[in-house]
């Protein structure tokens, strides 16, 4: 499979591109993240959480025992390499298609060959498809029987989630695995490593790299491995070396690169908790312009959008809070699909749910009795249960005198009636008059005039603000 990579050939080439061919006399001329793909778990970067030692892949594949298996996720982040690393490291015949280009003709001949195979010498075929879901129904249909009776062990590769893209039968007899973005740690190094990797990186050119540069191209990549290394190699060989032969690689020219200026924003230092503490209380501040100018800020800069949508998820409930309640259902519609569809697209709703929060009416009226009566409880002496009130649903509860005398709210006019829910007299919740709060405020009032009037079974004390 690693010999399959380098065997294509290109037109003659200059400049440094001429150095790296005559430096790579047994690899005709193929981007850097092709040269640089793992050729064993070891090599291999990311996706931890499915292949750290111990875990069911990870065993699966050092014991030569895959079963058919569809890997999804962004772009970059290792599909295609762990199906190397598979065909490297498994015994069975290992056959590519792809769903962009082939067709069921192709598939046809593949799976009579893995039949046969199978049949005359007992040896499995496994099938790698990258693109699976570029293949119709039809297409994909035509698999089935073949991986059901076990003549090929499937590998399918996919940006698009499985369970609905692919169809369910097929999805059925595989398993399936999430690769996530890899991290700016695990492009930093991967970006290192192909810097002195002399047989397939760049390591035989006598370059120089500024660390700003590396972290920027590990930043702005956003997980995408492919990316970052392309990027890299740009770099490279379009930059002309110095009087020494010396090839500088600056940030200016890692920017060029990657098409993407660095901004003073680093994710986990003062810029970057000074830029969302900007975007929160612009947010607060009801100024949708600077919102969107500090939210714009975070986007460039490679910011997560989970990170961002939590951040405002939060601000709707604890500034906004009841004074417009839509603003929280609108900010965790806003986090479910920056998290299903990522960056760029997830720019859109985000922006969305930020504006509306800016522009809602704005009470915090939620987090200051929650707290209230966190300090309430912490401060002083927890109340028990009025006995009306407790448990009544089990043999026994009846002699306990459990729920006696319990009035249930449906039975009375307006789904209402005054009776004791605490067994003290405290005020938590102070409603404000901003937007819909000002109606919750109207029923509020109302119904702790009706409370006012039931003798407390406690010590009653004073209805006062606590």
């Amino acid at each position: 499979m690693t010999g399959d990579l380098f065997s294509k050939t290109n037109p003659p080439l200059s400049g440094n591109e001429a150095s790296v061919k005559e430096a790579l006399p047994n690899q005709s001329y193929i981007p850097l993240a092709a040269r640089m793909r793992p050729r064993s778990l070891g090599e291999y970067y990311g996706q931890s959480h499915i292949l750290s030692p111990g875990n069911l892949l990870r065993r699966a594949i050092e014991a030569d025992r895959i079963q058919s298996l569809i890997f999804f996720g962004p772009p970059g982040t290792g599909k295609t390499s762990l199906a190397q690393v598979i065909a490297n490291q498994t015994k069975c015949k290992f056959e590519r298609l792809s769903g962009v280009e082939s067709n069921v003709s192709d598939m046809r001949k593949l799976l009579y060959s893995a039949s046969n195979r199978l049949a005359n010498t007992g040896e499995s075929t496994l099938l790698f498809i990258d693109e699976i879901h570029r293949f119709n129904k039809a297409q994909q249909d035509v698999l089935l029987p073949d991986v059901e009776n076990g003549a090929v062990r499937l590998i399918g590769a996919t940006t698009h989630n499985p369970f609905f893209f692919v169809n369910s039968p097929l999805v059925s007899r595989s398993q399936v695995f999430e690769l996530e973005p890899l991290s700016e740690s695990e492009i930093h190094q991967l970006l290192k490593r192909a810097l002195n990797d002399a047989d397939r990186g760049l390591g035989y050119l006598n370059c120089v790299v500024d660390e700003a540069a590396i972290e920027h191209l590990s930043k702005v990549s956003n997980g995408d491995a492919r990316k970052a290394l392309n990027s890299l190699e740009v770099a490279t060989l379009t930059t002309p070396p110095n009087d020494d032969g010396i090839i500088n690689i600056s940030l200016e020219i890692a920017e060029q690169c990657i098409q993407k200026k660095a901004v003073v924003y680093d994710s986990d230092e003062d810029a970057h908790y000074d830029t969302i503490s900007a975007f929160i209380k612009s947010m607060r501040g009801s100024d949708p312009d600077a919102t969107l100018y500090w939210l714009a800020k975070m986007i460039h800069a490679g910011e997560d959008p989970r990170f961002i949508a939590r951040r405002i998820i939060v601000h709707a409930a604890e500034d906004v809070g009841l004074a417009d309640p839509m603003a929280l259902v609108l900010a965790n519609a806003a986090f479910q699909a920056a998290e299903f569809i990522g960056w760029p697209e997830a720019r859109i709703p985000i922006a969305e749910a930020a504006i509306y929060v800016a522009c809602a009416n704005k009470s915090n009226s939620v987090i200051k009795a929650i707290d209230a009566a966190l300090n309430d409880i912490r401060s002083g002496k927890t109340l028990p249960v009025p006995a009306h009130l407790k448990d009544s649903h089990y043999p026994g509860a009846e002699k306990l005198e459990h729920g006696s005398g319990y009035q249930y709210a449906h039975d009375f006019p307006n789904h209402f009636v005054a009776q004791d829910y605490l067994g003290d007299d405290k005020f938590f919740y102070t409603p404000t008059e901003q937007g819909v709060e000002k109606k919750i405020k109207a029923r509020v009032d109302y119904w702790r005039s009706q409370f006012s009037k039931i003798k407390r079974r406690h010590t009653p004390g004073s209805r006062s603000k606590e």
